[in-house]
């Protein structure tokens, strides 16, 4: 299993190198998880898979090679589509896992 997981990572490594090279987007190319955040209180979220998590306290999202958790007070989920979302209250922590 480890021997697949190293070539898994080689030949992402290899489209990362490449999509740099040609100067492509790896939020788009890659399904790279994109966060923007508005000082401490709006998060704007693109290419997630899905929320695995959803409480006042936590927001924990499926990327597609890793997972986002929100910490902080008040949060909630004011949209969301199949390809982005909004959240927003007081984020104090943001974990890539």
């Amino acid at each position: 299993m480890k021997k697949n997981n190293d070539r898994s990572q080689k030949i992402e490594s290899k489209k990362e190198s490449l999509l740099e090279s040609l100067k492509f987007p790896k939020d788009i190319c890659m399904g790279a998880l994109k966060v923007t955040l508005t000082g401490n209180r709006e998060a704007w979220i693109e290419n997630y898979r899905g929320i695995l998590e959803y409480t006042e306290s936590l927001i924990l999202l499926q990327g597609k090679t890793c997972q986002v958790s929100f910490e902080g007070t008040r949060l909630s989920i004011d949209y969301y589509t199949n390809e982005d979302m909004k959240i927003s209250g007081c984020i104090s922590c943001i974990k890539y896992i």
